[in-house]
């Protein structure tokens, strides 16, 4: 599986989305839109709008959290095949 989690510093969900994959040693690629050139345009082209976190799994964009509800914890751990900590 190829995965690429985009992420800022400053983003909440983007640290609670990195913690999440290291718990369950998921490997990825991080790229932070605030100092990866073009990487906040490439989101806002792909999803319609500047939200992190993303994962990009195998070339598909999937929104890992919720507004409101965080990260999505049950349905991050159903699509990567492991046990929800």
């Amino acid at each position: 599986m190829d995965l690429t989690v985009y992420t800022a510093a400053w983003c909440r969900d983007c640290r609670e989305a990195k913690r999440f994959l290291d718990t369950h040693n998921i490997a990825y690629k991080e790229v932070d839109i605030e100092v990866t050139p073009g990487a906040a345009d490439l989101v806002l082209e792909n999803v319609g709008k500047r939200a992190i976190p993303q994962f990009v799994i195998d070339g598909k964009w999937v929104q890992p959290y919720r507004p409101g509800r965080g990260f999505l914890h049950a349905e991050m751990a159903e699509l990567f095949g492991v046990e929800a900590k």
